[in-house]
């Protein structure tokens, strides 16, 4: 059983749907309350056990390479200026020197495109993936569940949660089979059923561990829905040689791809602080009050 030691963060996208804020800013940099939605990803990866972030970058994205990297000027302020708790908050998210790698996708074809620009830096071990639009909170994380299931089962696994079944048609939707461990065997993947088709109401969340082989398979993999590179047709095909399992993530996942789910991740993370719950609580109940007015 080889160890998952690497996690790819694909951080490439346009952020359309945030614009004019994505037009100079990585949606990836847009703040939940006061961490960018990219740290959030990070930090579950690292809880799981991950030694080694690789990052999935294009044009404009530089400044998630600064963020991870160490600002002298900044930390030498923090310290003269004896402001040691901020400090220590930046340190304790400072990735050690050598852990993150970045490389380009040149060309926007799509996620599976995306994980097989990584594939020389992954080299020949499995690895996690992480979407950075999702983020998730729960007392043990996404990834370390998966990663437990993982050293168990082997294989592949990817990680599931429930969705309202008229709502299928817009996942990867996965078929349930036997009970293994902490998890199940996966007997079928379909990418956005057509409507009263799908196998079941358990839709891919994004997270996943994948074996190496996939590389292969993306590689010469046709481009699919959208005219791209589809990473759910390719583990269709890893899955006809290898064995696939779900872990059913029983937390909260906030999609910060869209508006609205972006606006719901800052309310459910600031009224689980303790600093800002009242502060939010009242401003919310103000807002709803003016609202019904």
């Amino acid at each position: 059983m080889r160890k998952v030691r690497k996690a790819v963060f694909p951080v490439a996208g346009l952020g359309t749907r945030f614009l004019p804020a994505t037009k100079a800013i990585p949606k990836e940099m847009l703040t939940v309350v006061d961490r960018p939605v990219i740290q959030y990803v990070v930090d579950e990866a690292r809880e799981a056990g991950i030694e080694h972030f690789i990052f999935v970058t294009g044009r404009n994205k530089a400044v998630i390479e600064d963020h991870f990297d160490i600002q002298f000027e900044l930390y030498d302020t923090l310290a003269q200026r004896g402001k040691t708790d901020q400090l220590d908050r930046l340190r304790a998210l400072q990735p050690a020197p050598g852990q993150t790698s970045f490389t380009r996708q040149q060309e926007p074809l799509g996620l599976g495109h995306a994980v097989w620009c990584a594939r020389e830096l992954v080299g020949d071990e499995p690895f996690a993936l992480l979407l950075p639009d999702m983020i998730m909170h729960s007392q043990e994380s996404c990834l370390k569940g998966m990663v437990d299931l993982y050293e168990e089962s082997g294989g592949n696994v990817v990680a599931v949660q429930e969705c309202d079944p008229a709502e299928a048609h817009k996942y990867g939707i996965v078929a349930k089979g036997a009970e293994v461990g902490g998890g199940f065997e996966i007997t079928a993947m379909v990418e956005k059923p057509a409507r009263g088709t799908a196998p079941s109401n358990l839709y891919i969340n994004g997270r996943y561990i994948l074996q190496p082989e996939i590389f292969a398979i993306l590689e010469n993999q046709e481009r699919g829905a959208g005219g791209e590179i589809q990473l759910t047709d390719a583990m269709i095909r890893l899955g006809e040689t290898q064995k696939m399992f779900g872990f059913h993530y029983r937390g909260d996942t906030y999609d910060c791809g869209s508006p609205e789910g972006f606006v719901e991740a800052n309310l459910a993370f600031a009224l689980r602080r303790d600093d800002l719950r009242e502060v939010v609580e009242s401003v919310m109940a103000r807002l709803a009050g003016t609202s019904r007015g």
